[in-house]
């Protein structure tokens, strides 16, 4: 491999370990986050519910927040209508599954505070009762409501990352590049970009993980208010010089990206995160323009959904590599 006749700057602060034999698949997933499985803890250890409801997708959150909502009522509609709907002042009784249905209602009522005062609770067990789950619904409802506003109000970059990035002809040789786009109305500036290639190379008899840092065309923006594309010239000073697509597959090659940035509506650093396996590096390639101008001359139109877009291009000769 050309890599081992090379000196490259190596980083050894990367927080992913440097023993290729123990390390699995890559480091980083699509989205960002670390690929790691943590065990050796007990169950309750295991749990960050807090953390998790936070950084869950939509869809999740909301359904984490409604399936244990009417889970829990439909156990005490069971509890009320163990103890009899006769204590239950306002409800006839008509058939199980009706007095059922209004002991889950009265139940979501009493969960919420609400009262209406159609139904209420007569005697000391269904008193008791009801008094407990209103006590747990004001606190499930503050844990609810206070993981709601951490959502809303959490600092997030609001990034897409292209999905593949490509080898690109690049002035007189080639550069491996991907691009960024802010896809909300937030505004970021003093965007800074820092790119590291981890490898599983041999290295005295021993398979280890070596990460290299690449040079960047701009790694500092003042603005980012269209996309971005994030280039690393392939030159004499890249680990990926005179390397095959093939070769970096055999090495195991991925690219880490980690993108900050200063939001002026959070009034904080955002941060993103995502990498690049050479399964998702396309060779022969140059992204298609993602931005125009408008109709009256006026504005400039940004198209989010060209992020991917690209063209097939011819690369130049390469040069030959000195041993």
């Amino acid at each position: 491999m050309a890599l081992q006749n090379k000196k490259l700057h190596t980083e050894l602060t990367t927080g992913f370990g440097e023993r290729g034999t123990q390390s699995g698949g890559r480091f980083l997933q699509k989205d960002g986050k670390p690929n790691t499985i943590r065990k050796g803890l007990n169950f309750f250890d295991q749990l960050s519910w807090y953390h998790t409801m936070l950084t869950i997708p939509r869809w999740k959150f909301w359904l984490g927040l409604i399936v244990p909502y009417i889970a829990v009522n439909a156990v005490f509609a069971f509890v009320y209508y163990s103890i009899g709907i006769e204590h239950l002042n306002g409800i006839t009784k008509i058939s199980p599954w009706r007095d059922y249905i209004e002991c889950f209602f009265f139940s979501f009522q009493t969960f919420t505070t609400v009262g209406y005062g159609h139904v209420s609770p007569s005697g000391i067990v269904t008193s008791s009762v009801a008094a407990f789950e209103s006590f747990l619904g004001v606190l499930t409802l503050a844990l609810a409501a206070g993981v709601f506003y951490g959502r809303f109000s959490k600092p997030r970059s609001f990034l897409k990352f292209s999905d593949i990035a490509l080898i690109a002809p690049y002035r007189d040789g080639v550069a491996f590049m991907f691009r960024t786009v802010p896809y909300k109305n937030n505004h970021l500036t003093d965007a800074e970009v820092k790119l590291t290639m981890a490898m599983r190379v041999m290295r005295n008899g021993e398979e280890k993980n070596e990460f290299y840092t690449l040079n960047l065309e701009f790694s500092k923006i003042n603005a980012l208010a269209l996309n971005w594309t994030i280039v690393h010239p392939i030159n004499e000073k890249s680990p990926m010089y005179g390397m095959s697509l093939e070769e970096l597959k055999n090495a195991s090659a991925e690219v880490l990206v980690y993108l900050k940035a200063f939001d002026e509506g959070f009034s904080n650093t955002v941060i993103a995160r995502t990498s690049y396996t050479v399964d998702e590096i396309i060779e022969g390639a140059k992204f298609k323009p993602m931005y125009e101008r408008s109709s009256n001359g006026e504005a400039t139109i940004l198209h989010i959904d060209r992020l991917n877009d690209y063209e097939k291009v011819k690369l130049p000769e390469p040069k030959p590599v000195e041993s």
